[in-house]
């Protein structure tokens, strides 16, 4: 399986793709890279985001999951960057539990290209976040999204609750 390793203000992160489409974002170093142009575009894409030039991306996702976890990964991708959503919020839309959404939104296998840091705890409390150092990592893309959007006078971030998500004590300190 092709895939390539881009730096990242989180890290190392690596990008898999199988038959023309990404299936697999991992935190740290890959060990077999294999760029193809899909990858140096996923790459570039990317690096366009933590630059804070680009807020949602343009490439062909095959997440493998079951048809439930599809719909979940369906369902982040349509939260507008700088925003969140909560896993309440996110069961009500598809007529599923709470639990049964945080289950699926854990399992994403391409995170921060679907959007899984979007979806918080009730009350915008921040939650967890399996990738990179958790909460921390995820508090990071929200403040990135954020202040891309704030940036970007034609998608303003909606202010309130939404955009106003407590900081972690500590990385491992919030409830998972």
């Amino acid at each position: 399986m092709p895939q390539i390793t881009c730096l990242t203000p989180l890290g190392d992160i690596t990008v898999s793709a199988e038959d023309d489409a990404i299936v697999a974002l991992d935190w740290g170093r890959g060990r077999d890279q294999a760029p193809t142009p899909l990858l140096r575009e996923a790459v570039a894409q990317l690096q366009d985001y933590f630059d804070g030039q680009r807020t949602g991306f343009d490439l062909p996702l095959a997440p493998f999951g079951s048809a439930f976890q599809q719909r979940v990964w369906a369902a982040l991708r349509d939260i507008p960057p700088g925003e969140t959503r909560s896993y309440g919020d996110l069961a009500r839309l598809l007529g599923s539990s709470a639990r049964a959404i945080g289950q699926a939104n854990g399992s994403n296998p391409i995170p921060i290209l679907i959007p899984c840091h979007r979806v918080v705890a009730t009350g915008g409390r921040l939650g967890g976040y399996s990738g990179g150092d958790g909460p921390a990592t995820k508090r990071m893309l929200l403040d990135l999204e954020q202040r891309a959007r704030a940036s970007d006078p034609a998608h303003p971030v909606t202010p309130g609750p939404q955009a106003e998500l407590p900081l972690p004590q500590a990385a491992g300190t919030l409830p998972r």
